[in-house]
C-alpha cells in the first residue's frame, strides 16, 4: 500500500519548501496532499488559531507548479490548527506520516520550541501520526525576525531563494521515513540541513539538541505604549556533538524530540494521600 503523507509548513503555501519537499515526496512514489497556510506563519508553536468565515474554516484549492493530480489546499490556519483537522479527516483519508517544511531557516536548539514548522509535527504526533519537521539552514541574523521564533541564521550572504538547495534537505529527510517513532510516545524527527549541494553533504548524523537557538530575543527598547524587540547571535560557544555544530561543520542533522510528556522525576511526594 502506498504510503499517505501530508504536507505542511509554517511560511504558507507559496513557500518554495513546501514545494520541494512535495516535488521530491511524489517523486518517491507516496501519495501526497499538500496542505499550508494561506499566509506566512513562522513563529506560532502548536498554536490553534483559524480564519473562518461564516463558521467555516477558509480552505482554498492551490494547485502546486509541475505537481499536477497532487492535492494542494491554502487553509486560513496555523500549521499546528492544520496537522490537527489533516488527521481528522479534513483533507482526505488521514495521513500515515506527517511532513513539515522545509521550513526556510534552520529550527535548532531550544528555539524549537517556537516553530510552527516544528509545531505543526507535535501536534500530528500527540494525535497518532508520526511526524518530521524539516528545514533549511538560509538566513542571516539580520533576516531573522521576532516572528520567526530566533530560529535561523547563517553566515552566507543573501541568496534568491530560487538558488537554495531545497533538494538537499527533501532528499535527508525523505531517506530517514523509516525511522520515524511509530511507538505510542508522541516523539518527532527534527531535521535540518545545511544550504549545500547534496555531493557536499559531509553526511547525516544525530545532533543533541542544544542548549539555546541560533539566534535569542532581547529587549531593545519599551516606553509608553511600545516595546521593541531584537534578535542577537548568541554569546556562547556552540557546544560539539549539537544540531547547531553539526550544520555548522556541514552535516545534516537529526534529532528526536518530545512534546507535552509528564515529567515524573519532579517529587509531587503526599499530594495522592486520601
Amino acid at each position: 500500500m502506498t504510503l499517505r503523507v501530508l504536507i505542511t509548513n509554517d511560511d504558507g503555501i507559496a513557500a518554495p519548501g513546501i514545494h520541494a519537499l512535495a516535488r521530491a515526496a511524489v517523486d518517491r512514489g507516496l501519495d501526497v496532499v499538500v496542505a499550508a497556510p494561506l499566509e506566512e506563519a513562522s513563529g506560532t508553536s502548536a498554536a490553534m488559531s483559524a480564519i473562518e468565515q461564516d463558521g467555516r474554516v477558509v480552505v482554498h484549492e492551490h494547485p502546486l507548479p509541475d505537481l499536477d493530480g497532487t492535492p494542494a489546499f491554502a487553509v486560513g490556519g496555523s500549521p499546528g490548527f492544520i496537522a490537527l483537522i489533516a488527521v481528522h479527516g479534513a483533507f482526505g483519508p488521514p495521513p500515515q506520516v506527517l511532513l513539515s517544511g522545509i521550513n526556510r531557516g534552520a529550527n535548532a536548539g531550544r528555539a524549537v520550541l517556537h516553530s510552527g514548522t516544528v509545531g505543526a509535527a507535535f501536534t500530528a504526533a500527540a494525535n497518532g501520526c508520526p511526524a518530521m519537521a524539516v528545514s533549511l539552514d538560509v538566513l542571516s541574523a539580520g533576516e531573522a525576525t521576532a516572528a520567526s521564533g530566533g530560529a535561523a541564521v547563517a553566515a552566507a550572504a543573501r541568496v534568491r531563494d530560487a538558488d537554495r538547495h531545497w533538494s538537499t534537505a527533501a532528499r535527508v529527510a525523505l531517506d530517514l521515513l523509516p525511522r520515524l517513532p511509530t511507538g505510542p510516545v508522541a516523539s518527532v524527527l527534527n531535521v535540518n540541513a545545511p544550504d549545500l549541494p547534496y555531493e557536499r553533504l559531509r553526511g547525516v548524523r544525530r545532533g543533541a539538541l542544544a542548549t539555546f537557538g541560533q539566534v535569542q530575543m532581547t529587549v531593545a527598547e519599551s516606553g509608553h505604549g511600545f516595546v521593541r524587540t531584537s534578535l542577537e547571535e548568541p554569546g556562547q560557544a556552540v557546544q560539539p556533538g549539537t544540531d547547531l555544530a553539526l550544520l555548522a561543520e556541514g552535516y545534516a542533522s537529526v534529532t528526536a524530540i518530545r512534546a507535552v510528556t509528564e515529567a515524573t522525576d519532579i517529587d509531587l511526594s503526599g499530594l495522592d494521600a486520601g
